[in-house]
This record gives structure tokens, C-alpha cells and sequence, in this order.
């Protein structure tokens, strides 16, 4: 089905808004596997046209697989309990396993003489298992199930409101807003209590079709005054047992089944006391127009499905945003673990010459001011490392929280973090295609443009059945009853000494065979109709869907241009980080051979303590200018997989095993190598200070 999608989309090069949003809408109804046949019918016609574009069509987007991910091992849309082998069950309430608040032993492994050595692949297999915002998304699956479950029954959805949490601290995250419009606005545009509902749902009310049994027991008795000479003082006792079975159905029929019985004693007029009395009517009721055929009915359904679908790609887009904001968390971590060592290198530096400088300043060879100058710039240094040092420890802090569940455990706190990784220089695949070819794969791969594609499908499916309200209501109904009647004969009932009751008795089973013998039926065939003069209500709800339906056409349009436009920004910033890095490099190299080449001068009297001091603080600068250019480039490196959402792909990540949380193999990062230094960095303040 996939393949045959492409097929007929490559025949329909696109080369107008209105014709690629036609094609898309027909390629998701193929796509749509799990939807029955008729479901995308009666499509809205585009009439708006454009020139011609030169650019090469729109590839159909990748569905999020595996369709339907399961986070827990019961399936929600389907009912606990069946009616034949566990009908106890479905009245009994769910329950919902407590959310773990452990850290995954993942972690446990890695902390190692207090010392925490964490890779990329560690990190982002932590965050997959740990982080919170995955795992908030995680039951956003299992409220769509809900809803599924509730159109199945024949009731209105509830809505999922999945989103991409942004909760953690730290990092950055580049994402689109799948939907057309928002929920809530404020100021003149507001409605009702702020909110401004869509026309989402519009149109009949479907059958309900869980079947309903309902009944009244009910024991009466009666005592009625003397109104007259003729109708004497009664004591009435009655007993009534009615019973009712309502069930709707897909096509729009509904049927209803009454049956009521009595048991009446005492009524002098009565020609059986005690009287039984039972009666039954079964009526069937079919739409003729509002509310008729399968699809109207069953549209829920459908737009569960679709909302299903959107939460699957909504939990893909967090894991690739949450995936992107660790592992930018991680690459800062490193910058301040290697700026903390540059520091370090710096304070060590500028204490031995000022040591230096002491010695000659007794020998008589270095003037005194030359002293205070080493000293100040000691203390300087000393002042950058704590600061350094400072800010390791909290982003240390800021890449536990997002990649732990627990803070708590205090051997977790203070464990220093030691980032085993370093990105190389060595050029993605994706640099060498061009601006367009990277831009096909981002539309093939990025989730808010499945989710804007599956919403315009939604908005069909409300294109149809606000349709469908504007017509009539025309319903044709027929029934059938009958009634039994008997008991012992009422010996009390005369009119001038003669008898007025039956003759014979009869007991309860006989007038069950008299209710359904035909003896006394009760049968008919009717229509009922009701026709809104101005219809004006469902007018504005057939208008609004459709301006709805044009303004998510827009904005799918928009998205296509936004996405467009972020690949070609990212590419040509990893280009230019890439530059920057290799001149920052060549630039450090040069300030440490200056540095070497100052400090043999001053050894031979050819130099002074201040150009050396100088020639250090250069090297501190352009080792912070490399620290700041590897550190842009990592993050933007990692931006562009997140734009072009191929970051499950590049990393080998499982898109169940995030659903589930449970990581059965770790991620493998490419263009990585290992870090050349990995002591510690120091986290105390230097000694004397």
C-alpha cells in the first residue's frame, strides 16, 4: 500500500498549493490502512491556483512507526471485560500502576569510585528511560486508546491534547506547531469563558450502540376515597415490573424493547383480582437524513483513529526534541568541563611566573611592580576558575535532571559528571546534498507535518458531518406490541347481583402466551420530521468547518516554507561553525607558540613579565573563542538531525523501546571520538583564595 501511495503521488507533480494539498489528502487515505473504506470520501475541492513551481514536489511523509505504540500491556481502546466469559469485569474501576520515581539501574552502573563516566549514547539512553517529559508523553498514548474506546460506544471524543513538553531545564529544541489554530485566545476574539471552541465534532450525534437494559420495580398501594354512592371506598395494592432494551447501530437504526408487567388486587372493577397484566412493544427507528448511513455514525471512530495517530507522532516529535535538548545539555557539560581545565592551565600558569618573577625580584633582576602585576593577575585567575568551576557543577546538576528521575540520592548528587565524548570535524553526509534535497528528506521525516496532514483529515471528516447537519430530520419507525391479560376472577365485582369478572382463572404463564399469540396486537408505521425554518445554526457550523478546513490548508502550506527555511538555515550554520572551529583552532596554536616563544625571551632578559602576562591572557581568550566554536558547532550539528527528524535514524534509537521506556540498546552516536582528557576536572576553589 505504501509503495502504490508513491506510485500515484509521483504522478501528480505538484505544481500548484491547491494540487499538492490534493494529492497529499489522497495519499493519507491511502496511507490510512486502518481505516474502513468510504472514510475520505467527498473531499473539499481546492479553487485557489498559484504559478507554477519550480521546486520538485513534496515526498509523502513517513508514518510514525510502529502504528499504535503500546507504553503498557493493556490496550485501552478495548473494554476489561466481555460479555461472555467476564461481564463482572466491565463495572469493576481500572486501576493504573503507580509511576516509578526510581532512577533505571543504567545509571547505578556508571557511577564508578564516585565518579559518574557518561557518554553521549549514556546520556541519551538515560533520558529515554529517565527524563520526565518523555514519560508524561508516555500516557498521552493511552488516553487516546480511551477515546477510541468511547467513539466505539457511539459517544463524543474528549480529546487527547498531546503536546511536546518542553519542562526540562536546559538545552534547546527547534519544533513547529502541528495545529491550524489555538484553543484559547483572549481580548475581543474570546468566546464563552475565553475559549473559542472549533467546529471539531460537528454534526448528529451518533447512535449510541452499547446496549442499554433498564427497569422499575415498583410496589403501589392505594387506597382511594368514597367520591360517590356508586363508586364505593377502594384499597388497591399494585405491583409493576417494567423492563426496557435500547441499542443503536452503525447505519443509523435504533430499536427500543418495553416490557412491563403488573399484579393489581383489589380493584372492585377490575374482572381478575389479583390481575395480571403484561405488554410489550418493540419499535424500530431508521434516519432517512439527518443522522443516516454508516459513516456519519461512525465518524468518531475514525477521528479517534486519526487522533491516535497524531499522538503517535506527537510522542516521536518529544523524543526527538527531548533526544536534541540532552545532547545539548551534554555538549555543555563538556564545554564547561574543558573550560574549567583551560582555567586550571591558566591559574597554573600565571602562579609560576609570578613565582618566577618573586625569585628575580631577590636576585635584583625584576622591578617590584612586575611582582604586584603577577600577583593581580594570580588572583584573576583564581577568581575565572571558581566562577568556572561554578558553572560546572550546576550544568553537572542541570544534565542530571534531565537524564535521572531522582535527585534525591545524595551519592547521585555529588558524583562529579566525566563526558567520555567529543564531537570530531569530520563532514555529515547531509552537508554534502543540497538545500533542496535536504529540504525532501526533512518533509518526508518531520512529525508536525504528519500531524498537520492528519489534522486537514480530521477536518474532512468535520467537513461531512456538519454537512450532514444542515439537512432535516426524517425518521420512519414501526412497532409492534402486544398484551396479556389474566389471574383469578374477581368474585367481588357485580352489578345488581350479577357477576361483571371473568369466569375461569388463568396464572402468569398463560398470559405470557396470550402477550405473544397475536391474540391482542398492537402495530403501526410512522414518520417523524422536523425542519428548522432558517437553519441558521447549522449554517454557521457548516461555514465555520469549512474556513477552518482553508485555514489548516494554509497552514500546511506554512510549515512546508518554516521547515524549508530551518534546513537551509542549519546547513549553512554547520558550515559556518565548522569554518569557525578550524580558525579558533589554528588560532589557539598560535597563541600557545606565542606564549612558548615570550616566555623563552623573558628567560633570556629579551622580554618583560608583561608581555608574557599578555601573551597568557591571549591564550585564555582564544581557548575560550575554541571552547565556545566546538560547542556552537556540536549543538548545530545535533539541530540539523533534529530538523531534518532524523535523529531516531542517525542514532540507532527504538521508537518502542522509548515508548516503553525500557532501552534494550543503547544508542550509537556517530562522529564522536573520545576525549583526550578524562580526570577530573577540579571542583573546589583553589587553595589561598
Amino acid at each position: 500500500m505504501h509503495l502504490e501511495s508513491r506510485r500515484v503521488f509521483k504522478q501528480q507533480r505538484v505544481g500548484t498549493s491547491g494540487s499538492r494539498l490534493r494529492a497529499w489528502a489522497a495519499l493519507m487515505l491511502s496511507l490510512a490502512t486502518c481505516v474502513p473504506p468510504g472514510f475520505g470520501q467527498e473531499t473539499p475541492t481546492q479553487t485557489t491556483t498559484k504559478s507554477a513551481s519550480t521546486l520538485p514536489s513534496a515526498p509523502v511523509p513517513t508514518q510514525t512507526e510502529p502504528l499504535f505504540l503500546r507504553p503498557s500491556d493493556r490496550d485501552f481502546s478495548k473494554p476489561s471485560g466481555r460479555l461472555l466469559g467476564d461481564p463482572i469485569n466491565m463495572y469493576r474501576p481500572t486501576t493504573i500502576a503507580k509511576a516509578d520515581f526510581n532512577n533505571s539501574v543504567r545509571l547505578t552502573d556508571l557511577v564508578k569510585d564516585g565518579k559518574i563516566y557518561l557518554s553521549l549514547s549514556d546520556a541519551i539512553a538515560l533520558a529515554l528511560e529517565n527524563n520526565y517529559d518523555i514519560a508524561i508523553s508516555r500516557y498521552y498514548l493511552d488516553i487516546a486508546d480511551t477515546d477510541l474506546l468511547r467513539a466505539k460506544a457511539g459517544s463524543t471524543l474528549r480529546g487527547v491534547g498531546a503536546t511536546v513538553l518542553q519542562n526540562t531545564l536546559g538545552g534547546t529544541s527547534q519544533t513547529l506547531s502541528a495545529s491550524g489554530a489555538p484553543g484559547t485566545v483572549s481580548g475581543a476574539t474570546a468566546g464563552s469563558s475565553g475559549l473559542v471552541l472549533s467546529t471539531d465534532g460537528a454534526g448528529p450525534a451518533p447512535e449510541d450502540r452499547d446496549p442499554l437494559i433498564s427497569g422499575t420495580i415498583q410496589f403501589e398501594r392505594q387506597k382511594s376515597p368514597q367520591t360517590s354512592l356508586f363508586v364505593p371506598r377502594a384499597y388497591t395494592n399494585t405491583d409493576s415490573y417494567n423492563f426496557t432494551y435500547a441499542q443503536g447501530w452503525v447505519t443509523g437504526t435504533s430499536a427500543t424493547l418495553t416490557w412491563d408487567n403488573s399484579r393489581t388486587t383489589n380493584n372492585g372493577f377490575n374482572s381478575y383480582s389479583p390481575q395480571l397484566l403484561s405488554s410489550f412493544q418493540a419499535t424500530v427507528t431508521q434516519h432517512l437524513l439527518q443522522g443516516a448511513g454508516i459513516w456519519v455514525n461512525n465518524r468518531f471512530v475514525y477521528e479517534a483513529i486519526l487522533d491516535r495517530r497524531i499522538t503517535d507522532s506527537t510522542f516521536r516529535q518529544q523524543v526527538l526534541s527531548t533526544v536534541n535538548q540532552v545532547e545539548n545539555i551534554y555538549w555543555v557539560v563538556v564545554s564547561a568541563y574543558e573550560d574549567v581545565q583551560a582555567k586550571q592551565r591558566a591559574l597554573e600558569q600565571s602562579t609560576q611566573l609570578d613565582s618566577d618573577t618573586r625569585k628575580q625580584l631577590e636576585v635584583g633582576t625584576m622591578a617590584p611592580l612586575d611582582v604586584v602585576q603577577a600577583d593581580s593577575t594570580v588572583a584573576t585567575d583564581k577568581q575565572a576558575l571558581i566562577n568556572s568551576q561554578s558553572n560546572l557543577n550546576y550544568q553537572q546538576l542541570i544534565l542530571k535532571q534531565a537524564i535521572a528521575r531522582n535527585l534525591n540520592d545524595p551519592a547521585l548528587v555529588t558524583a562529579p559528571i566525566i563526558p567520555t565524548d567529543r564531537v570530531n570535524l569530520d563532514p555529515l553526509a547531509e552537508e554534502k546534498e543540497t538545500p533542496d534535497q535536504l529540504a525532501q528528506v526533512a518533509f518526508e521525516n518531520r512529525p508536525e507535518l504528519e500531524q498537520a496532514v492528519l489534522a486537514i483529515r480530521k477536518d474532512e471528516i468535520t467537513l461531512r458531518g456538519a454537512r450532514n447537519a444542515l439537512l432535516p430530520t426524517l425518521d420512519v419507525y414501526g412497532f409492534y406490541g402486544g398484551q396479556g391479560i389474566g389471574g383469578s376472577p374477581n368474585t367481588a365485582c357485580n352489578i345488581f347481583n350479577i357477576p361483571c369478572g371473568a369466569t375461569s382463572s388463568s396464572n402468569f404463564p398463560t398470559v405470557l402466551s396470550n402477550l405473544v399469540n397475536g391474540s391482542s396486537p398492537n402495530k403501526g408505521l410512522g414518520f417523524n420530521f422536523q425542519v428548522d425554518i432558517r437553519n441558521r445554526t447549522a449554517q454557521a457550523d457548516q461555514a465555520r468547518s469549512l474556513i477552518e478546513y482553508r485555514q489548516a490548508e494554509m497552514h500546511l502550506e506554512q510549515l512546508y516554507t518554516q521547515i524549508r527555511m530551518q534546513v537551509v538555515q542549519q546547513q549553512y550554520a554547520l558550515t559556518n561553525d565548522r569554518a569557525q572551529v578550524q580558525a579558533s583552532t589554528a588560532a589557539e596554536d598560535y597563541a600557545r607558540q606565542s606564549l612558548d616563544a615570550e616566555q623563552k625571551k623573558l628567560h633570556l632578559g629579551a622580554s618583560t613579565t608583561a608581555n608574557v602576562l599578555q601573551k597568557e591572557r591571549d591564550l585564555a581568550v582564544a581557548e575560550d573563542n575554541l571552547i565556545t566554536a566546538n560547542l556552537t558547532y556540536a549543538k548545530d550539528r545535533a539541530l540539523l538531525y533534529q530538523v531534518l527528524a532524523s535523529t531516531l535514524q542517525h542514532y540507532g534509537i527504538n521508537l518502542n523501546d522509548a515508548a516503553t521506556g525500557n532501552v534494550a540498546t543503547a544508542p550509537v552516536i556517530p562522529g564522536l571520538e573520545p576525549a583526550k582528557n578524562t580526570d577530573a576536572a577540579p571542583t573546589t576553589p583553589p587553595a589561598g583564595q
